[in-house]
């Protein structure tokens, strides 16, 4: 049995990938941890550990060859092969996932988007026409489909989820305000809770401004002391 990956190293491998796409465009051809940590705002050492977990690919001395972690990186995510999605739900957030065209660079296919709404069939999107959601399984049988972007209302994906799945329908990535309930376990699930981010945005700017506060107090008693010894 391979050795098990945490996921908080998992979510910081598109980071690197991001990142070193970044350095091949500036025409960089290694870089080491340190100078990748100042870039990244994560320790060297933390970087070299993140590595190590799938071979390490670097050399003590010389560094990390960027385009070689970058291909390397992109095996690691799935990027060198394409992957076919449909987006279930094609109003402002469907659309705006099928008008991203930077998906695209990274191997991810919009082949289909499903609405329910009749007055959206036969519109397109980037080419991508729109259909209806009793369509879905004519297409399934027609095209080979990968991921399912689920951007319906939160009543009902649950029950199109577990649709999708029995299509043979194996990533799901989830929009929906809520934890999807499942028939069937083998299905890999990544959720996406806007709310939950714009939440957490929020706490940390309320701790940034309480820490802003806690300085400028220091900085009034500091000029309250020096007046006084005035």
């Amino acid at each position: 049995m391979g050795k098990e990956i945490s996921q908080a190293v998992i979510r910081r491998m598109p980071r690197y990938y991001r990142y070193l796409g970044e350095l091949l465009d500036e025409g960089v051809e290694r870089i080491s941890s340190n100078e990748l940590s100042v870039k990244m705002k994560v320790t060297a050492s933390q970087i070299r550990q993140d590595l190590n977990n799938f071979g390490g690919f670097g050399q003590q001395g010389y560094g990390y060859n960027v385009q070689y972690l970058y291909s390397e990186i992109g095996k690691i995510l799935g990027l060198e092969q394409q992957h076919n999605i449909i987006v279930a739900g094609a109003g402002n957030l469907g659309q705006a996932l099928a008008n991203y065209s930077n998906f695209e660079k990274l191997g991810f296919i919009i082949i289909g988007l499903f609405d329910i709404n009749p007055n959206l069939k036969g519109t397109t999107v980037r080419g991508v026409p729109i259909m209806m959601l009793d369509e879905l399984e004519e297409f399934a049988t027609t095209h080979k489909i990968d991921i399912a972007a689920l951007t319906m209302p939160k009543d009902t994906a649950d029950p199109l989820a577990n649709r999708l799945v029995k299509l043979g329908i194996h990533a799901i990535w989830n929009f929906a305000h809520l934890d999807l309930d499942l028939v069937e376990q083998d299905v890999v699930v990544e959720n996406v809770h806007l709310s939950d981010s714009l939440m957490q945005l929020s706490y940390n700017m309320l701790q940034n401004q309480k820490e802003h506060h806690k300085e400028y107090q220091k900085e009034q008693q500091l000029e309250q002391q020096k007046e006084k010894k005035l």
